[in-house]
């Protein structure tokens, strides 16, 4: 849904697209982090002047707070799409596979929004910090579900453990994230996949 905002600016109003200009707001915070997003980087990026951003996004945490909304409405939208996978290898490979999708992608910053902002330690950063954990553990959460199910279903052999899987797919994927960020090669990173995938337990 696109939203226009019409902000006074010095006697006459201005127009600008909310969307295109939380999409911008989001490159920001994705290549540089929360904490390394100044509010000057973000009103250049968005094309807005600081009380434009106050008064259509409220301060920095909410105006992130949104942004990660739309990061996991537009680029994590294969999570969910993996969930639905018949088999547990399934769920790994498309979740394996979107991630090293994105980290291809030549229109997007490297690295993961959720990684990056997840180490900040400033004080100003911890109730983001907490933010991003939260919603990760959602994510996690679902994903355990899968993976109790796969068991249940035979999937998975018994001597696997469901928190254990999860953990490791979590752990690569966000190594996946963090070695695209240090500029790991593509086939380096096509490399960490199929070797995943080969080691998978079951099916």
């Amino acid at each position: 849904m696109n939203e226009h905002f019409s902000i006074a600016h010095r006697g006459r109003p201005r127009e600008f697209d909310a969307e295109q200009a939380l999409a911008a707001a989001l490159r920001v915070f994705w290549s540089k982090g929360y904490e390394g997003a100044s509010l000057t980087d973000l009103t250049e990026a968005m094309g807005i002047t600081r009380p434009s951003l106050y008064a259509a996004f409220g301060n920095k945490e909410a105006l992130f707070r949104k942004a990660l909304d739309l990061y996991e409405r537009d680029k994590l939208a294969y999570v969910t799409e993996a969930l639905k996978a018949p088999t547990a290898r399934g769920v790994a490979e498309r979740l394996l596979r979107g991630a090293l999708d994105m980290q291809l992608s030549r229109s997007d910053p490297k690295g993961c929004l959720g990684v990056i902002s997840s180490v900040a330690c400033g004080t100003e950063a911890e109730s983001v910090r907490a933010e991003v954990i939260a919603r990760r553990a959602s994510s996690d959460a679902a994903l355990l579900a899968r993976m109790e199910r796969a068991k249940a279903e035979g999937d998975l052999p018994d001597h696997v453990s469901a928190d254990g899987m999860v953990r490791y797919l979590t752990a690569v994927i966000q190594g996946l994230c963090l070695q695209a960020g240090a500029d790991a090669t593509p086939e380096q990173l096509h490399s960490l996949v199929e070797t995943t995938l080969d080691l998978w337990p079951g099916r």
